[in-house]
């Protein structure tokens, strides 16, 4: 689109600016924001991860008490019945955040099944909590980088292009019309110049 070379188009063009300069901060902030969140879920990945192998080097070493469980089936022990979830807002990405797992519930005697069965079902509860955690940390992941792009996308457009272009629109504006004052004046004085001539 041609640049129009007028007051308004001038005016047009600096409130354009103010806008822009006033809404790059937010994003600046929202891009800040977004990338320390992303830095802190790969950190609590990480450390859930940790967590989760050593639980899972202490399920093998028992692994071998898991075969005298007196008819308790570990595909019911493992088995959820629902995932309690909340909805949180961070940088004005929706996460979901694990509140606790619901297992099945399981109908086992006390006193007639072996007392390895309550260490089994705590191990085995944990280890799925765990895994279900690491799940939602990498779709937390997943939508806060997501989030963190578009944004880094927009602050580059409004530093690399936008406000330049205006900034460069504007002085454009300012040199023609200043260079249009000037013509007239030239022209007025020069008219004055003529009309003196006349007068002598």
């Amino acid at each position: 689109m041609r640049l129009k070379l007028t007051k308004n188009e001038l005016r047009s063009w600096q409130y354009k600016l103010g806008q822009l300069e006033k809404y790059l901060p937010t994003l600046q902030l929202k891009k800040s924001l977004l990338q320390h969140e992303v830095n802190e879920t790969v950190l609590a990945y990480d450390q859930k991860m940790i967590e989760f192998d050593e639980l899972k080097q202490k399920i093998i070493e028992f692994a071998y008490l898991f075969s005298d469980l007196g008819g308790v089936s570990i595909k019911d022990i493992a088995h959820v019945e629902r995932l309690d979830t909340r909805t949180e807002n961070i940088a004005g990405v929706s996460i979901k955040v694990l509140n606790k797992l619901i297992f099945k519930e399981l109908n086992y005697s006390m006193f007639n099944t072996h007392p390895i069965v309550d260490t089994v079902v705590f191990f085995i509860h944990k280890i799925k909590t765990i895994e279900i955690e690491l799940e939602l940390l990498l779709d937390k992941k997943k939508r806060l980088e997501y989030e963190l792009r578009e944004v880094s996308i927009r602050v580059n457009l409004f530093e690399k292009v936008l406000i330049p272009r205006a900034k460069e629109n504007i002085k454009k504006i300012k040199v023609f019309l200043g260079d249009l004052e000037l013509a007239f004046i030239c022209q007025a004085k020069a008219a004055q110049k003529k009309k003196l001539k006349h007068a002598i």
